[in-house]
């Protein structure tokens, strides 16, 4: 991987005193991702006004509307009493005509309440006025991973620097019993230190209701983002289980290194960018399409992300290898069967056996060639020579 930049390339910042993470400093990333923001924007949404919700809400300030998606309206806030921002979030009214939300709703607010991570916008208060229903959560002074992403200022440090911090949230969350099913971009924040926070835990579920499809509302409308989502919440939404958000974190993680969504045959990250082939693996291991193939637990992503980049940065402090060393080196990570579940020749996604097999099947025809003689074994040797070579340069 590439040697880390002292210094800002937008504003000259020493990014060794920075808080952020590498390439272009906290601030100038916030700055770009806001610009984005700003110029994507549409047309405010619909939803109670804020002489409405000064009515309903006394003891707040309100300030400016942040947004409103699926989950509901977020606006900026200030709590009187204790003199700190805050984020207002107010939920859909579609999900209080189920008889059952009342106590749902006082159900998950508790389990959220209690989730208290750096890494997970945390909820204050909760409850219901006016017929609306109400999260009270920590405001986030930055933006949203989606705003970052579009600006294209995100490299392959600060992308793995994101994912390590959002495996260290959603791995807590997963050991309190709360899985998210929504993780997304644009359901995690990055402040303006560059520090990442997953926001609208388990709302994908509160707002689904219980015994329902989770992939659908009662109007039919999609809950969770479809590019986002494992295949086992669409096939069986009712068994899903926390790999679920590995595996959409896999889509982010994806993202985030290429700009684009790993749709359909999609390419290794590594075809995409300049970055360390050893990542390919992680990645595709992340977006398995059956569960019990993916990393089990968020933490082990963590743990594969930084023993890639711990080697990247060791092979970077020695010398650089030579013809052999480098030519050995790829013939044991091809070769290599356990190195991942499934690997690439060419175009052609294959079990992680079949380059080992198919080289030693070669190997032998290597060795019938030369033990006889002959053109024909002669064409079959210079073949078997052309295909291990082939072999070697096209796996991955």
């Amino acid at each position: 991987m590439d040697e880390p930049a002292k210094t800002c390339p937008r504003c000259g910042a020493d990014l060794e005193t920075s808080q952020g993470p590498g390439g272009t400093c906290a601030r100038c990333l916030m700055e770009q991702a806001r610009a984005t923001q700003a110029a994507g924007a549409g047309a405010a949404p619909a939803g109670p006004s804020a002489a409405e919700l000064r009515a309903l809400f006394p003891e707040l300030v309100i300030e400016e509307l942040l947004g409103r998606g699926g989950m509901g309206t977020v606006w900026r806030v200030r709590q009187t009493a204790l003199d700190r921002p805050a984020a207002l979030k107010l939920l859909p009214g579609s999900a209080a005509t189920d008889p059952s939300w009342p106590e749902r709703f006082a159900r998950e607010a508790r389990a959220l309440a209690r989730l208290s991570h750096p890494g997970i916008v945390g909820v204050h208060d909760s409850g219901e006025r006016g017929g609306l229903y109400w999260l009270l959560m920590e405001y986030v002074d930055g933006t949203s991973l989606r705003s970052v992403i579009a600006a294209r200022e995100c490299g392959p440090r600060q992308a793995l620097s994101f994912v390590t911090q959002i495996c260290d949230a959603l791995q807590y969350a997963h050991e309190e019993g709360v899985v998210h099913r929504d993780i997304k971009p644009e359901n995690i924040l990055v402040d303006r230190k560059g520090r990442a926070k997953i926001a609208d835990f388990g709302l994908a579920k509160l707002l689904a209701g219980e015994g329902r499809d989770m992939t659908l509302t009662g109007t039919q409308q999609t809950m969770g983002t479809p590019h986002y989502m494992a295949p086992e919440q669409w096939e069986k939404p009712h068994s899903v289980d926390h790999r679920a958000d590995i595996y959409s974190l896999g889509v982010v993680f994806y993202e985030l290194l290429t700009g684009e969504l790993p749709l359909g045959r999609f390419a290794p990250p590594s075809r995409k960018i300049e970055v360390d082939v050893r990542l390919d693996e992680v990645v595709l291991k992340t977006l398995s399409k059956e569960p019990e193939l993916r990393y089990q637990q968020a933490s082990h992503i963590k743990t594969a992300v930084e023993g890639v980049s711990r080697r990247a940065e060791k092979e970077a402090s020695e010398p650089p290898p030579g013809w052999f060393a480098r030519r050995w080196r790829k013939l044991k990570r091809v070769l290599d069967p356990t190195t991942s579940e499934r690997k690439r020749i060419g175009d052609i996604e294959v079990p992680a056996r079949v380059p080992l097999g198919v080289f030693l099947f070669l190997i032998s025809c290597v060795i019938a060639a030369v033990t006889s003689s002959g053109l024909a074994l002669f064409v079959l040797l210079a073949c078997s020579l052309y295909g291990m070579w082939w072999i070697l340069k096209h796996t991955t």
